[in-house]
């Protein structure tokens, strides 16, 4: 299939914001696309792999610049200065071709497939003279383009795509082209268990949805993690769990998923990131400890002092983020020790389907703990009394709070879930606003005063699972330090956009707007109604939505999480219930 009909989808899929209608138009195209299928799935995503292979093409903006300066003979400055009007390269490189005739260096056709092999090949460039041999890869496919195909060509290779397709879109999608949309919930789960929406429509074109059931989980490849809900106090928490649960210490740090197979050992982060690189002494810690010929483990990698037996602040495991050259003198400076709480896999046999107490045991009993590996410390209680001094215990110790965890027959490990299986409870639960909460950076205002020249407060959003959007929250101006207020325009410069973004729901307009990328912590008063806010809007009263009051920045850079994944609205909608529960009784 030429890649001008899936340009085309993808111009159709950018021209509307209505999800149900991109769920449409791509589920038609998919049953079109026959054996080009994962080609297509990645393509739509602006990909050449899952997230969990950390494949990227590596073309920097400058390099598409100069590759549209060779073709047209326009100068690179020209090009620079239409797109600091448009602020999208791919528009701007569109309209370029619109206006210059074409001569082909080849006369290969311009398929989905060639499409696609060229980005690989492009991404799998390294060494010297790497970048020589991008541009000639660039150069040639966008030679053969057509001006609409160069949008999205240059868009791919750029790494900013901006069609609004969330991951939930395409799994809807999926489960409408080979299914019903009643099977969104087994294409789902398998999006759960192997995080590749390519594979997934591979699978399901190829034997249906009836094909997706027989998905397994395997080492190597990343299940998306169980997360847990929230309650107010640990009366609820424990009527919640039927009167008696476990309690576990909830670790501050990075959340590791740890998969062996034979001797290679891969860590990946809740954001399906491979990190296996950052974190040598980790990787050597199971090597020499877990026994297994094959495992998957859940656990946090806490920064620790060995020394003294104390945890360090989450800040300290971000200076071994990123960082390419002497990883084994850093992980000597900065150790790390991983705390297990979960086994999903172990020895060819899936235990997701397993309860939490079979689960637990077979953690206890083939897990060798040591200085740097050990197992998370845990409880079965039933006293609230009790709960509470265990949770004293573990705030003491370091700890950010305990995560309590159904004991029933029910309580199996749900991949991608956050349900009342798991609930965390935090110290911050003493104050009105219960928890911190994770919001993404969409926008930000001019500074004045001191702040003149840079970002006086970042407009702040939550996320909607159920259509895709980024609905506001706030405005964030208190808690940064001088140094981060100076270095936000520098950190959010490659997500700088000239307009909202699409998946963006906002009544305010900021003087900047971002692509949804950044992650922040941030804690509040309380939860309040909003006339000009778009969190829960119309839910708890018509034409107002919900906001957070005096909110403030804790210095916590949410670099593990997604923007999917931070604090989403159903979560705020009963934060805000939890909390008008706490103060009617004082106030009758």
């Amino acid at each position: 299939m030429k890649f001008l009909e899936l340009a085309i989808v993808l111009d159709r899929i950018e021209q509307t914001t209505k999800r149900l209608e991109m769920v449409d138009i791509i589920s038609e195209f998919l049953r079109k696309v026959d054996d080009e299928i994962r080609e297509t799935v990645y393509l739509l995503q602006g990909k050449v792999a899952p997230d969990y292979e950390g494949i990227e093409l590596g073309v920097a903006e400058k390099i598409a610049i100069k590759v549209l300066s060779t073709i047209t003979g326009i100068s690179e400055g020209k090009i620079e200065g239409e797109l600091l009007k448009v602020g999208d390269l791919g528009k701007v490189g569109e309209e370029l071709l619109k206006n210059k005739k074409q001569s082909s260096l080849f006369y290969e056709e311009m398929t989905i497939s060639k499409v696609f092999r060229s980005f690989l090949k492009m991404a799998g460039e390294s060494g010297s003279g790497s970048q020589t041999r991008k541009i000639q890869i660039l150069q040639e496919l966008l030679q053969n383009s057509e001006p609409i195909e160069a949008r999205y060509i240059i868009r791919i290779v750029l790494g900013k795509m901006r069609i609004g397709v969330a991951d939930m879109t395409i799994v809807d999608a999926i489960a409408i082209a080979f299914g019903r949309k009643e099977d969104e919930d087994e294409v789902e789960r398998a999006y759960n268990i192997h995080p590749d929406l390519a594979e997934i429509a591979f699978t399901a074109y190829n034997g249906g949805i009836e094909a997706l059931k027989s998905m397994k989980v395997k080492p190597g490849v990343p299940v998306r993690s169980m997360l847990a809900e929230r309650l107010p106090s640990l009366k609820e928490i424990l009527e919640k769990m039927g009167g008696s649960c476990a309690f576990e210490y909830k670790y501050d740090g990075l959340r590791i998923q740890a998969h062996k197979d034979g001797e290679k050992v891969i860590l990946f982060s809740r954001r399906l990131e491979n990190v296996t690189s950052q974190f040598p002494d980790i990787v050597r810690e199971i090597r020499q400890n877990i026994t297994a010929e094959n495992a998957i483990l859940d656990g946090e990698a806490v920064p620790f002092n060995l020394d003294t037996g104390e945890m360090l602040p989450f800040q300290e495991i971000s200076r071994r983020r990123g960082r390419k050259f002497d990883l084994d003198a850093t992980a000597e400076r900065i150790p790390v020790v991983l705390f297990l709480f979960d086994i999903l896999y172990y020895n060819n046999e899936n235990m997701m389907n397993r309860p939490y107490a079979e689960r637990r045991l077979k953690l206890l009993n083939n897990i060798r703990e040591s200085m740097k590996l050990r197992i998370g410390k845990s409880k079965i209680l039933s006293d609230e009394n009790d709960a509470e001094k265990f949770f004293t215990e573990a705030l003491e110790a370091g700890c950010e709070g305990i995560v309590a965890k159904n004991i029933s027959e029910k309580s199996i490990y749900r991949a991608g879930a956050r349900e009342f299986l798991w609930i965390k409870y935090k110290r911050d639960y003493q104050m009105e606003m219960e928890d911190t909460v994770d919001l993404v950076v969409v926008g930000a205002f001019g500074g004045q005063g001191r702040r003149s020249g840079g970002y006086g407060a970042l407009l702040m959003a939550v996320y909607s699972k159920e259509d895709g959007l980024f609905r506001t929250i706030c405005k964030l101006g208190s808690g940064f330090t001088d140094d981060q207020l100076n270095n936000l325009p520098r950190m959010l410069r490659p997500y700088l956009l000239k307009e909202k973004d699409r998946r963006v729901d906002s009544i305010i307009q900021p003087d900047y707007w971002f692509e949804p990328g950044k992650v922040l912590e941030v804690k509040g008063a309380e939860i309040t109604i909003s006339p000009t806010h778009t969190c829960c809007r119309n839910i708890i009263k018509e034409g107002a939505g919900l906001a957070i009051r005096f909110p403030r920045f804790t210095g916590r850079w949410r670099e593990d999480k997604n923007p999917e994944e931070a604090t989403s609205e159903e979560e705020i909608m009963e934060m805000y219930h939890s909390q008008k529960k706490k103060v009617l009784p004082d106030n009758p």
